[in-house]
């Protein structure tokens, strides 16, 4: 099959290697589309500190079952499904109190040790794949995987109904969370981000708060909850300052393994403020199944463009400007379109 190969931090290229073979409970699958996230970036510069090269990246992912192991019963050849990245050992510490998120063994698919889903076909334990509603876009399913980790950040959230909330980005991982802030009980949410083209798209998915600064927007006495989906330290420093008395930052966003910021340890004393992290996937993957087929995104307003294995370094380079919407490689494509 051909497949992307980072052999090293920042060199990567299109290879024909061997077809992946699945064991007695793994599923082979016909990979449809699989979307390009910061996470791939850092991992391809060397800065996600649990990857091992060589590895084949990507781990948002839709596709179509192309084979079976010997004891695999719950699904079957042309059935729909997405993927949960997340792999754990289900025997360490962390593991046995229901926190497998922090398994001591953590491997994510295409961004640690295990082979990903920017190929042809790729391989996943039955238990990670989940069958697809017929009236799901196939394509545009590869938003799941995003989603179910925004799940996970409500998840850890202290929510109140009612509350006002701040949300850092407007690139996939900002979208999604505001589009969901509605449905966890926010009175409000508003959206910023410096990309004045992501605040349009902002506009679009249906997200009517939406700010270059947050200055602009004059909320006195701070947000209840502030969410970075940045990752930048910048817009960290920034968000910290704006949480109200009481209220919650959660860094959802993910930084450099050596990035550090400035805060008040005073200010957070004094205000009672909870800081909470949000670490991938934690029991919401079949969850984020249900909610996309409930129509809880409004995703085809977020995949602009859909590249073919070849044209890799180009949706990269797209990804790196902040051009378009959310982009996907779409291994089966034979020519690259732009969908929006």
């Amino acid at each position: 099959m051909r497949a992307i190969v980072i052999a090293e931090p920042n060199r990567f290229s299109l290879e024909e290697v061997p077809d992946p073979v699945p064991g007695p409970r793994d599923v082979l699958v016909r990979v449809e589309a699989v979307g390009i996230c910061g996470t791939d970036i850092h991992v391809l510069d060397g800065e996600f500190a649990p990857t091992r090269f060589p590895i084949i990246p990507g781990h948002e992912t839709s596709g179509i079952v192309e084979g079976v192991g010997e004891r695999v019963v719950e699904v079957g050849i042309g059935d729909r499904v997405s993927v949960d990245p997340t792999l754990t050992c289900g025997e360490c510490a962390y593991c046995s109190v229901g926190r497998s998120n922090l398994c001591e063994h953590w491997n994510g698919t295409g961004v640690a040790r295990t082979n990903g889903s920017t190929a042809e076909l790729m391989v996943a334990p039955v238990r990670n794949v989940h069958r697809l509603p017929d009236h799901v876009d196939l394509a545009l399913a590869a938003l799941i995987e995003p989603l179910s980790c925004v799940i996970h950040g409500y998840d850890l959230l202290p929510r109140r109904m009612g509350e006002h909330y701040l949300v850092y980005g407007a690139g996939t991982m900002g979208l999604i969370m505001a589009q969901l802030a509605p449905r966890a009980g926010s009175a409000s949410v508003t959206l910023a981000d410096r990309n004045p083209d992501r605040l349009d798209v902002a506009r679009e998915v249906g997200i009517e708060r939406v700010v270059l600064n947050p200055d602009e927007a004059d909320h006195e006495g701070g947000w209840d909850v502030v969410i970075d989906c940045t990752g930048v330290v910048a817009a960290i420093e920034d968000g910290l300052r704006r949480v109200r008395r009481g209220g919650v930052f959660q860094q959802f966003g993910v930084a450099p393994a050596d990035a550090t910021a400035a805060f008040s340890p005073f200010g957070i004393y004094n205000d009672e403020v909870t800081v909470v992290g949000s670490m991938a996937v934690l029991n919401s993957y079949a969850r984020a199944v249900e909610m996309f087929a409930a129509g809880a995104l409004n995703a085809r307003s977020m995949v602009s463009h859909a590249y073919t294995l070849a044209d890799y370094g180009e949706a990269l380079e797209a990804f790196r400007s902040g051009a378009g919407r959310k982009l996907q490689i779409r291994p089966q494509l034979t020519e690259s379109l732009r969908l929006l």
